[in-house]
């Protein structure tokens, strides 16, 4: 049986152990001690991140990351955007030449404003980007690790890397797609993080269903200024790396972002928001370099600017929303195209 190792064991690595453990490979899923990964194995069940989830016996938790890495032909990195780099540093001493690396985080680096492959490529060395794959699309762990049906993409710049990691996936209730644009796979998957905090602020304010949809609909506009800005692909974002994770991210009641978008709505501050989640919020700390690269590229990006001024300079957020809504009158094609100009 061929192994398989799973580096984070939080909701979104335990998923995909099950998905991958259910595929008949030998799993190992790393975690640390102190987050009970040992427990796993106790109770075949994640308690703490992915509660009513059964853990195939096929799925091997530990805390040794030398163990879990020996002999595995494929790594999957299921760890925060912010813990990429030391995780990636500590793992490299048990990497294979010959190992393959699939991202499943959704981010970007704050210190560096790199991508995850841009990340794993400066700490593995260039090679590596012939065996390294992203995953990525609307996906919430809850709703795989229980075999409801899901449609994902995985890309590569090596055609074959991602047909192979297509197949370690690939499962009656997991189909998997492969792209050849990676940079735009993974900036979909890191900027609708920024949106659906930004709709999670709205639903908090009470507002509904129209507002929802203005904010994704001319925020999928800003994603693709940001995205093909940085070499992404027009194409990919709207497709389920993009448009397809944007839906789920910011319509889903399992969506970390969109709630903690809610509670800020509705009065907590970022700190109290990111305590009562308990668990990382990818789009708070993606939200402060997106901002920051938008003003440096000057990229029109008014909802990522909005939302950024409600998370770190206290802005009301109900001023934040009366600012979009009487922005400088436009006409909605003239950003990205597509309308003929001769209109009379």
């Amino acid at each position: 049986m061929r192994k398989i190792c799973v580096l984070g064991a939080g909701s979104w690595g335990t998923a995909l152990s099950t998905v991958l453990g259910k595929n008949e490979y030998r799993v190992a899923l790393w975690g640390r001690a102190e987050d009970g990964v040992e427990q796993i194995s106790s109770f075949q069940e994640n308690r703490r991140f992915l509660p009513g989830v059964v853990v195939p016996d096929t799925v091997k938790p530990t805390a040794d990351m030398e163990e879990a890495i020996t002999g595995a032909e494929w790594v999957v990195l299921s760890v925060p955007s912010q813990a990429m780099r030391a995780v990636l540093v500590q793992a490299k001493q048990y990497l294979n030449p010959d190992t393959y690396v699939v991202n499943t985080a959704k981010g970007l680096e704050i210190a560096t404003g790199m991508r995850m492959g841009q990340v794993a490529a400066d700490v593995l060395g260039p090679e590596i980007s012939k065996r390294y794959a992203v995953l990525s699309g609307p996906s919430h762990a809850e709703e795989v690790g229980r075999a409801i049906p899901t449609a994902v993409t995985v890309a590569s710049s090596c055609k074959q890397t991602a047909s192979l990691a297509q197949d370690l996936f690939m499962s009656p209730s997991f189909r998997v797609y492969t792209n050849p644009d990676v940079a735009g796979v993974e900036l979909g998957g890191a900027l609708k993080n920024v949106i659906a905090l930004a709709t999670g602020v709205a639903y908090g304010l009470g507002y509904g269903d129209n507002t929802m949809a203005a904010l994704m609909t001319r925020a999928l506009t800003e994603i693709i200024r940001m995205g093909e800005s940085l070499g992404g692909q027009t194409i990919t974002f709207v497709g389920l790396s993009g448009l397809g994770d944007l839906v789920v991210t910011c319509g889903s009641r399992h969506s970390r972002n969109r709630r903690a978008g809610e509670l800020i709505g509705q009065g907590l501050s970022l700190e109290q928001t990111l305590e009562q989640i308990g668990m990382v919020v990818e789009g708070a700390s993606t939200c402060r370099i997106v901002h920051k690269m938008a003003m440096e590229r000057d990229i029109e990006m008014p909802i990522t600017r909005a939302c950024y001024q409600v998370l770190y300079e206290n802005r009301d957020p109900r001023e934040a929303v009366l600012y979009l809504m009487q922005r400088q009158r436009k006409n909605e094609s003239e950003d990205i195209g597509g309308f003929s100009t001769d209109w009379q």
